[in-house]
């Protein structure tokens, strides 16, 4: 293959054409950032990260739209703002050969709904010791329950689950630990995990091979911190194929003095 691949974000609104130059220059200039794969220097081919279209109506935003499509406080854009603000992706192949490419999109938005790319996880509670039936308080035991569904065999997947700041996987045989707290925890599926990563953030069970179909693993936390707790989403992920993955969103947790 010969000559090179140029790729680029066209904006809404504006008319796609061949994106001729990586520079700026050429018919593709004023389209958008576009960028190149030269097959001379790099036959193997590569990677290209194009930053989203600044586009007229990305400043509905709660922050300030930065000069790359982010927002320079912090800010959450709004749903009018990330429909106003689209673009067309535009490829040419300027040469000889058919180049096949792949394309994933990245955006930092809050999930509110599960999503799933040939895994779905759901999470569930329930209480092991609980001081208080209406709430949740400091000192509480509660069991984690993870149901996890697997579209094909896969090697290599790991599962992650947040963890409330301060809180302890019982089982692991420290000090203050509790073995009887433990003894309900079961585990459904052929699935056996090759480690177990009990950090101060997540629970992480990695998985030489994860068949097809579901599984199901628990793990028990005491709570150790009052307040509000916002938890990322649960997830499970192929480590070597990123885009096969499942996530559920999880609601704030409040624990009592």
């Amino acid at each position: 293959m010969t000559g090179r691949t140029v790729a680029a974000i066209v904006p809404a609104g504006t008319a796609a054409g061949p994106a001729a130059s990586a520079s700026g220059a050429g018919p593709g200039a004023g389209l958008g950032a576009a960028q190149a794969i030269d097959w001379t220097a790099s036959p193997q081919g590569g990677r290209l990260m194009l930053p989203w279209p600044a586009a007229p109506g990305a400043g509905a935003t709660t922050g300030t739209p930065a000069p790359n499509g982010t927002l320079a406080n912090q800010g959450t854009p709004t749903t009018q703002a990330l429909l106003a603000n689209q673009g067309t992706l535009a490829i040419t192949q300027q040469g000889s050969g058919k180049p096949w490419l792949t394309v994933q999109s990245l955006a930092a938005i809050p999930l509110t709904a599960p999503l799933s790319a040939g895994y779905t996880i759901r999470r569930s509670i329930t209480a092991v010791q609980r001081r208080d039936p209406a709430a949740w308080s400091r000192g509480d035991v509660l069991r984690v329950r993870l149901q996890i569904d697997a579209q094909a065999d896969m090697s290599w997947v790991v599962v992650s689950d947040p963890l409330p700041a301060g809180a302890t996987i019982l089982g692991s045989g420290g000090g203050r630990d509790s073995a009887i707290a433990t003894r309900g925890e079961r585990r459904e599926g052929g699935a056996w995990p090759a480690f177990e990563e009990r950090g101060f953030d997540a629970m992480r069970r990695y998985f030489a091979f994860l068949p097809r179909g579901p599984q199901a693993i628990e793990y028990t936390l005491r709570l150790n911190n009052p307040g509000r707790f916002m938890l990322p989403p649960s997830r499970v992920e192929a480590m070597y194929a990123p885009e096969q993955f499942g996530e559920s969103p999880n609601a704030p947790l409040d624990v009592k003095p």
